[in-house]
């Protein structure tokens, strides 16, 4: 860790949670291995009611790495991986690492353009993803260096009862693969394992890329977030840091996304370098994530606010027994006062001794780098930075500190800071800047105050972005996706309130001349729409405008529109 000499509240701790730690040095699966050692029997995962302990899970991870080294995988190259929460992800994810591969990932509902695009900025040689997205690979594959596609079904990672039940409802509905096609099936990629006779694990060091992950960055241009082994092995140490309550065995509802700094690093990478045990969730429902809680008696949980909203909802919750957690914590999103309140009183009904702790992070630092301590909640904070890393707030690009309770941007420095924005030198010497007490800090265009005894508050974001269920939606990249239409002249892309949501994603269309503003063309419009943008990001409306309003300087006045749609939520 650098030197650094920030202002601290505090000495040595705060609360249990030390200042400082001794980081382990080594890789993401080095890390692994070695709790595997240590509790070769305790179970690593459960996927749907089947459990894996951790040297099963390792032996898989072996065979995985043996198969890369097979297909020809070398030191430093790309491996896209599209895949859900499940046991073939995980063991795709550290064999990757093992053989000192990059794992690039990605979500599986991505939008075919976005796949493409995924493929050749990271310039991938191999991809993995499921049966029922291999058409979408199949149809962009041509333009792409891809040269192998490995394809896994959730039914093999299952029981054989469930797989039964699996094949009979779900399994139906998945497109056939041709027998023909140009990939390679799960089983048949891991028997390859079996004609591996030399070396294939290759020694990467902390500071060696390991994982790329997409944000839009400060401008909301998409980009690869390239990230350490270090960073995901010190976050790990953090997170159980600021967790005291923490014991080997622990069990973590794992429902958050891989592709997601949140899913990969809190809930899958954290718990197994640290012993816990994940219980995987490949695609869940608010009412199948209470179920699982409930029935897996799971001591810690991870979600974004919409998802705690929906819980407050369900009557399936009635009566329910949550004295097993540990720790709830929200992250993607701001959690309202409201909120925070609302489930409080939720857990304490249900026999809870614990409150929800809200954290605060970015992708550029994997994922959260700020938590409520266990022991100490302030009303509308995010908490306190986690070990060796720091928070300053600074006249917004400056690197001038202001002082306690006022407000400026979020600035972040720390062991989980990334390496870079991968082709994009430019915006990573924008973002990631050296000051004179010697720390690289990461420019967020977050705005927040700090008090006198650290605590950080969240105040909005400077970068023009929109929230939905915990997804960071760039208007401008979808807004470059609609224009490029032969109908569209112009267009503009807001968020709108939504109760369950928080925000949803609207579009307004200035027509080119000549183009019926009627149903038809939004019909084909909303088509163009699917095709080229995630399942998440979708607009929800497409309105038609003669004119768009503007600023004085002749830009598209968005926050007009914000305003219109406020008004009519008021209204009604």
């Amino acid at each position: 860790m650098e030197n650094i000499t920030v202002k601290t509240p505090w000495a040595d701790h705060v609360g249990d949670v030390p200042l400082h730690l001794d980081y382990f040095e080594g890789s993401m699966i080095d890390k692994v291995e070695q709790i595997a050692q240590k509790y070769p029997d305790n179970v690593a995962f459960d996927f749907m009611g089947k459990a894996t302990t951790y040297r099963q899970m390792v032996r898989e991870i072996e065979k995985c790495a043996k198969a890369l080294k097979t297909i020809g995988i070398r030191e430093g190259d790309r491996i896209t991986i599209a895949m859900p929460n499940c046991p073939q992800a995980i063991y795709m994810f550290y064999a990757v690492n093992m053989v000192g591969g990059i794992a690039n990932m990605i979500h599986p509902l991505s939008a075919e353009k976005e796949i493409e695009f995924y493929l050749n900025e990271s310039e991938s040689v191999t991809a993995i993803t499921l049966d029922q997205f291999y058409h979408k690979f199949e149809s962009i594959r041509a333009n792409t260096g891809v040269v192998n596609i490995i394809i896994a079904s959730v039914k093999d990672a299952l029981s054989r009862p469930v797989r039964a039940g699996y094949m009979l409802t779900e399994g139906r509905k998945i497109k056939k693969i041709p027998k023909d096609a140009p990939v390679i099936r799960w089983n048949d990629f891991m028997k390859l394992s079996t004609h591996c006779f030399y070396q294939y694990r290759v020694k990467r060091k902390s500071e060696d890329p390991a994982v790329i992950l997409y944000s839009g960055g400060t401008t909301g241009t998409t980009k690869g977030i390239v990230l350490t082994n270090r960073n995901f092995n010190a976050l790990g140490q953090q997170v159980i840091a600021a967790n005291p309550m923490f014991r080997p065995g622990d069990k973590m509802l794992a429902a958050m996304p891989l592709f997601h700094g949140f899913g990969l690093g809190v809930c899958i990478h954290t718990m197994l370098s640290q012993g816990g045990r994940c219980i995987l969730v490949p695609r869940f429902t608010a009412k199948s994530y209470a179920k699982l809680i409930v029935k897996c008696r799971c001591n810690f949980i991870a979600g974004v606010p919409t998802l705690y909203e929906a819980l407050l909802r369900l009557p399936s919750m009635d009566g329910a027994d949550l004295s097993c957690l540990k720790g709830v914590f929200s992250g993607g999103d701001s959690l309202s006062i409201e909120l925070k309140k609302k489930f409080d009183r939720f857990l304490y009904d249900h026999k809870a001794t614990i409150q929800v702790r809200e954290g605060y992070g970015t992708t550029e630092t994997v994922t959260a780098c700020c938590l409520t301590p266990p022991h100490m909640f302030k009303e509308g904070s995010i908490g306190v930075p986690f070990s060796d890393t720091f928070i300053k707030i600074v006249e917004p690009g400056t690197d001038h500190e202001l002082p306690y309770g006022e407000e400026g941007e979020i600035l972040l420095a720390g062991p989980t800071v990334m390496k870079e924005y991968m082709k994009h030198p430019e915006e990573t010497a924008q973002t990631l800047r050296r000051h004179d007490d010697g720390c690289t800090w990461v420019y967020t265009g977050d705005l927040g105050t700090m008090d006198e005894q650290g605590f950080i508050y969240f105040k909005g974001r400077a970068k023009r972005m929109i929230i939905s269920s915990g997804y960071n939606i760039y208007p401008g990249q979808l807004e470059n996706i609609l224009d490029a239409h032969p109908k569209i002249q112009m267009s503009c892309v807001i968020g709108v309130p939504d109760a369950y949501k928080m925000q949803k994603v609207k579009a307004f269309v200035k027509l080119a001349a000549g183009v019926k503003p009627d149903e038809d063309t939004k019909n084909e419009l909303m088509d163009y729409c699917r095709k080229h943008i995630a399942r998440y990001a979708m607009p929800y409306d497409i309105e038609f405008r003669e004119d768009l309003p503007k600023t004085l300087v002749g830009k598209v006045a968005y926050r007009v529109l914000e305003e219109e749609e406020l008004a009519k939520e008021k209204e009604t």
